[in-house]
Order: structure tokens, then sequence, then C-alpha cells
């Protein structure tokens, strides 16, 4: 079976339309988006849930705890959250990028995709100061600040609307 791709461009752009086709137009961009392989786009679809599962769910772990969850547990026992946190991250940027340049002309002007990133920006940046938080607190430190509640709450629900506004994309996005 004989698959037609869209063709490549070798120009480099000069507007930012320019640049949202030419990255759609890249050899990886295309395989990703219209190959027939599983190695394409259910690969790396599957690996971006697999690395929001793993960046979500470690983050949610933590902000459980900062809200009241397991209070007899040290925040310092929170430690391990960033790594998991740091994986999660590299795994979602690196499959985001490959799965956005298979559709930047698409996703790049779509303001579902803008606010996403916007969340998914607003989330992370949530767990800098938690980090430094966590990092400080004393080895059987149970009491939780109002301001690192403040973020943890901040952190939930920008990971809700970027998970949300994720999946609307399938839906409002064509």
């Amino acid at each position: 079976m004989r698959v037609e791709c869209r063709q490549t461009y070798t120009e480099t752009p000069t507007d930012s339309m320019g640049v949202l086709v030419w990255l759609e137009s890249l050899p990886l961009s295309v395989w990703v988006h219209e190959s027939p392989s599983v190695w394409a786009q259910p690969t790396v679809l599957t690996l971006h849930t697999m690395g929001m599962a793993v960046l979500v769910g470690a983050s949610w772990v933590l902000d459980l705890r900062l809200l009241g969850i397991s209070r007899n547990v040290p925040l310092s026992a929170f430690s391990w959250v960033f790594r998991a946190v740091a994986v999660g991250l590299i795994v979602n940027l690196v499959t985001g990028v490959l799965l956005f340049a298979a559709r930047a002309t698409t996703f790049g002007t779509a303001i579902p995709f803008l606010i996403k990133m916007c969340l998914v920006v607003a989330s992370a940046a949530t767990l800098v100061p938690l980090r430094s938080y966590v990092f400080r607190s004393d080895a059987d430190q149970h009491e939780v600040s109002g301001s690192a509640r403040l973020l943890a709450i901040a952190s939930i629900l920008a990971w809700s609307g970027a998970i949300t506004a994720g999946r609307l994309l399938a839906y409002l996005v064509q």
C-alpha cells in the first residue's frame, strides 16, 4: 500500500504562519501525522499520555499532601516528586513538540491550544516555589503554610484546566 504524503518545504520561512507551515512540512512532522505505522502518531500520543500521567500524578500527590491528606507524613518524604515531575515533563516536552509539529498550522492558531499551553506553564510555575518549600522543610515538618496551600490549589486547578483544554482540542479544532 502506497501512502501519499504532503509536500515538504526546504526554504526557511520569514513570517509566523510561514514558520508553522515549514514546521508542519518537515519530514518528521509529516511522518508523525500521516504515517500508517503504529510507531508514528499512536506511539507519540501514548507516550504523551503516559508522561502526563507521571507529571500530573506526581504533582497531585504533593498538592494533596499540602492540602492535608496524610498529614502524618513529613514534607521531606515528598522530595521524590520532583524527579518524577522532571521525567514526565521531559517526556511531554519531546512528544508535545512532535504532536504540535505534525499539526502546527492548526494548533498554532487555535485558542484552546494556546489556553492549554498557558495553563501548562502556570502549572509548571507553581512547582518552583513548592520545590523550594519542600526542600527547605525540616525532616519532621508536618505543618503547611497558607501560601503553600494556595499554590497547591492553583496547581490542581491549572493542571485540570490544561488537561481539559488538551482533550477539547480533539473536538473543537479540526
